[in-house]
């Protein structure tokens, strides 16, 4: 599963844990911690996901509910006030409005791909 939260993002499996764990990877350092601030992190450059941490299941049922319980925004990519995330999730917009048929209306698709290089410019 991947969580795309305003200000991290998350990617949640069943691999390398017991059953009543799950493993959170990141590709950012902090990550993590923005959301399981008590986890051990570590760092493995020879992993796909360079950072990740065992957390029991409850911890990220629990996490993912606050996560829901504090969405006050009327569009979640405005929410997102890092820019280089911002992009990242754009990029993932446009992926995923290519998939939808008919697709999205193109002028919205044009403002989404333009907000890659004018959110958070000085």
């Amino acid at each position: 599963m991947w969580i795309m939260h305003s200000d991290c993002f998350l990617s949640i499996v069943s691999k390398d844990c017991g059953p009543a764990e799950l493993l959170v990877r990141a590709r950012r350092n902090g990550d993590i911690e923005k959301v399981f601030p008590s986890a051990k992190v570590i760092k493995d450059a020879g992993t796909d996901y360079l950072y990740r941490a065992v957390i029991p299941r409850d911890a990220v049922k629990q996490a993912v509910a606050v996560m829901i319980d504090d969405i006050d925004y009327p569009n979640f990519k405005d929410s997102v006030e890092e820019k280089s995330l911002h992009a990242a999730y754009v990029g993932v917009w446009c992926a995923m409005a290519g998939l939808q048929h008919p697709p999205p209306d193109i002028e919205r698709a044009t403002h989404a791909r333009s907000a890659l290089t004018s959110k958070n410019t000085p």
